[in-house]
């Protein structure tokens, strides 16, 4: 049974932590200054690519916590003992 496109995808992103990383060093290189029109470009659509990746991994993470908390709403983590 062949692979779904997500499962093959999935296993060539790279993970959140790895991703800021690597947004963390394009945004770097692009603030040097010293690279050319098209090289910008690329690192800017690499840039794009990773912020959407970001972005879904908070979101499937905030998804789970909801899931994870007693009644399913958003709320503050407080200890049970402070109300």
């Amino acid at each position: 049974m062949p692979k779904k496109q997500t499962e093959t995808n999935a296993a060539t992103q790279p993970d959140f932590e790895t991703a800021m990383a690597e947004l963390e060093g394009l945004v770097q290189r692009m603030e040097g200054g010293e690279l050319s029109l098209e090289d910008s470009l690329k690192e800017f659509e690499r840039g794009v690519k990773l912020t959407r990746l970001c972005q879904e991994a908070l979101k499937v993470a905030e998804q789970r916590v909801k899931l994870l908390s007693a009644d399913g709403q958003e709320s503050d983590f407080a200890p049970q003992g402070d109300a």
